[in-house]
């Protein structure tokens, strides 16, 4: 089944507005780094955050008074991806929409607040107003509660791949006639803790900036946002396949399964590829099997602008790869070695957008990687449109993914004259 994106939005380090952002990644802007300390640790470390000035769009809303920054980059995201697809919810729409959020690392920053407290002052000073955003579908809650969604409402916890997860989750919920939009949203926040946690599995550098395909890699920098993207059955761009994925126990496996995708997408013509590619181990299997399954395509990776927000990750890279489609360009590629041996641009490229007249490839077509670095995924409903129960283990739908997982999807759009940027039009 193909899905149309019909609308986007975007949280970001660089701002907010998919305008405004895809311009600043045109110019070749990076995010700049704030430093972060904690009184557990002495290091500190640095991350891409959300500037204030981003959020100055978002209604008040009483739902959003006390929740979390991460429920907030996520409620951002998805108005913007509906006010872009010029979808207004009423009762009547509300109905017909269902929501599939993204997250990996969930409401750090309440979290470590909650626990803090009963930790320092015992059980009885656990804060009731911040236990409800330590969960992981506090997001995807407030998000259908404020929207009035009262359909299929689900929250997928995973890692660097769970945004093309919950691409492939919609699919599934789109194939029920009843939908006739599915809001796909992932969201992450940055926090002192999460830096401590990924520079102890040794992903993580000090300083910017993320210089991908290096060798020997250097580490990522963490960064926070949201990403959203309204799908529909019909409209352009369309997400023509998402392959399965497959998982891996040792690195060493990694890039087989890579090329393993690669061949499989391959079997008509990739024009560019979204690269996960973040200045860690995942960076060198992605180039050897890049360059040896479609040494042709263009490569580029979003994350030494944005950095590495892990849960909106991956929604981020098929915004990029929507705009890229649509508009005939790509941004730069900062900070990479231009003898990694791939296809890569470090000024504003461009697309051979006449190439998708040939018969043999109508459509250009851009394939969005995205790997994964943790060992779980849970699938859960988020109960903000469920009667005021008790949640059971019967109650959440769970599914356990031991290993490392990657995932992969195909977007194409369809090209005529009047769709093709100025500057890339045949004579």
């Amino acid at each position: 089944m193909s899905l149309a994106i019909a609308g986007m939005g975007w949280i970001t380090p660089l701002g907010s507005g998919v305008d405004a952002v895809w311009n600043c990644l045109l110019c070749g802007e990076q995010a700049c780094g704030e430093k972060i300390t904690e009184q557990l640790g002495k290091q500190s470390y640095t991350a891409f955050r959300v500037p204030e000035s981003a959020l100055t769009s978002l209604t008040p809303h009483p739902r959003l008074r006390r929740a979390s920054v991460i429920s907030r980059f996520a409620a951002a995201a998805g108005f913007e991806a509906l006010k872009n697809a010029g979808v207004n919810v009423d009762e009547k729409t509300a109905e017909r929409i269902a929501l599939v959020f993204a997250i990996s690392n969930g409401g750090v920053i309440y979290t470590k607040r909650f626990y803090r407290s009963i930790v320092e002052s015992g059980a009885q000073s656990a804060s009731p107003l911040l236990f409800p955003e330590t969960v992981f579908n506090a997001p995807a809650s407030h998000l259908a509660a404020i929207l009035g969604v009262t359909g299929a409402v689900y929250t997928l916890v995973g890692d660097g791949a769970v945004g093309l997860l919950a691409i492939k989750m919609a699919e599934d919920v789109m194939a029920n006639a009843t939908f006739d939009y599915c809001l796909v949203v992932g969201a992450e926040e940055v926090d002192w803790l999460l830096c401590d946690a990924y520079r102890r599995w040794r992903l993580l550098r000090f300083e910017p900036p993320v210089e991908p395909f290096r060798q020997p890699a250097r580490g990522m920098i963490l960064s926070e946002g949201a990403g959203a993207v309204l799908l529909a059955r019909e409209g352009s761009p369309m997400i023509e396949r998402i392959n399965p994925g497959g998982h891996y126990r040792k690195r060493a496996e990694a890039e087989e399964i890579l090329k393993r995708i690669l061949s499989d997408l391959n079997e008509t013509r990739i024009d560019f590829v979204l690269s996960s590619a973040n200045g860690t181990f995942v960076d060198e299997a992605e180039r050897k099997a890049l360059a040896q399954v479609i040494p042709g395509a263009l490569v580029y990776t979003p994350k030494p602008a944005l950095g590495e927000s892990v849960g909106a990750a991956g929604m981020w890279q098929i915004i990029i790869a929507a705009l890229a489609l649509r508009r005939g360009e790509l941004p730069p590629l900062l900070h990479a070695e231009l003898s990694s041996q791939l296809r890569i641009s470090t000024a504003r490229l461009s697309l051979p957008c006449q190439s998708c007249f040939y018969r043999s490839s109508p459509l250009p077509r851009a394939s969005v990687w995205s790997e994964a670095r943790s060992k779980r995924q849970r699938t859960l409903p988020s109960r903000s449109h469920l009667p005021d129960k008790p949640r059971t283990r019967e109650g959440w739908r769970r599914r356990e993914v031991m290993w490392p997982f990657m995932w992969a999807t195909q977007i194409s759009t369809p090209i005529t004259p009047n769709t093709i940027p100025p500057h890339t039009k045949s004579s």
